[in-house]
C-alpha cells in the first residue's frame, strides 16, 4: 500500500476522490469544489492518496496543527471496502503521526455510525468529546453535532478544539 501526497489539483485522482468524496459525505458534512482546491494553497492540509497495486482506493484530507493532526476525511472508496484497508490506513497513521484527532457521527445516529464508531475502537482510538460542534463549512451549510476521537489523551481539549476551528474551518 502506498500513501501519496496530491500536491496539485490538477492530478489526475483529484476528479475521482472528490467525485467520491461528493457522493460519500452529506452537503452539511462536505467542501464544495472552490473549497476543496483552496486546499492546496494551505501548508497545514494535506490531500494523500491511497493506493493498492497501483489503484486509487481512497483519500485522507489531514491538517498538521501544532500538538497533532486532525483527519477531516477518511475514505475507502465504495469498491474497496470490507477488505481491511481501513485498518492499513490507521496503520499508516499510527505509524507517522503519534497523536491523531478525528471527527465522526455519533453512534446512536444510525448504523453505518454505529460501525464507523466500532471500528474506530478496534483500530485503537477513543471518544474524547461528545459535545463537539463540526463548524458550518459555510452559507446554507448546517453545524453539526458530531463526537472527537483520538490515540491519545489530549490535555488541553478546548485549545485543541480552538486549533481546529480555526484553521481548518475558519
Amino acid at each position: 500500500m502506498e500513501f501519496l501526497q496530491i500536491t496539485s489539483p490538477d492530478d489526475y485522482r483529484i476528479q475521482e476522490i472528490f467525485n467520491s468524496y461528493s457522493t460519500t459525505f452529506l452537503e452539511d458534512e462536505r467542501r464544495d469544489w472552490y473549497q476543496f482546491v483552496k486546499l492546496f494553497t494551505n501548508p497545514n492540509a494535506k490531500i494523500i492518496s491511497v493506493l493498492h497495486e497501483t489503484q486509487n482506493i481512497g483519500y485522507l484530507i489531514l491538517w498538521e496543527l501544532s500538538s497533532h493532526v486532525f483527519v477531516e476525511h477518511f475514505e475507502v472508496f465504495a469498491a474497496f471496502r470490507s477488505q481491511k484497508f481501513g485498518s492499513h490506513i490507521t496503520g499508516y497513521l499510527f505509524k507517522n503521526f503519534p497523536r491523531i484527532i478525528l471527527e465522526i457521527e455519533p453512534e446512536h445516529t444510525d448504523e453505518d455510525a454505529q460501525r464507523r464508531y466500532s471500528f474506530y475502537q478496534k483500530n485503537g482510538f477513543r471518544l474524547i468529546d461528545e459535545m463537539y460542534v463540526q463548524p458550518s463549512y459555510g452559507e446554507g451549510k448546517k453545524a453539526l453535532d458530531l463526537w472527537l476521537l483520538a490515540n491519545y489523551s489530549p490535555e488541553n481539549l478546548k485549545e485543541i478544539k480552538e486549533e481546529i476551528y480555526d484553521i481548518v474551518y475558519h
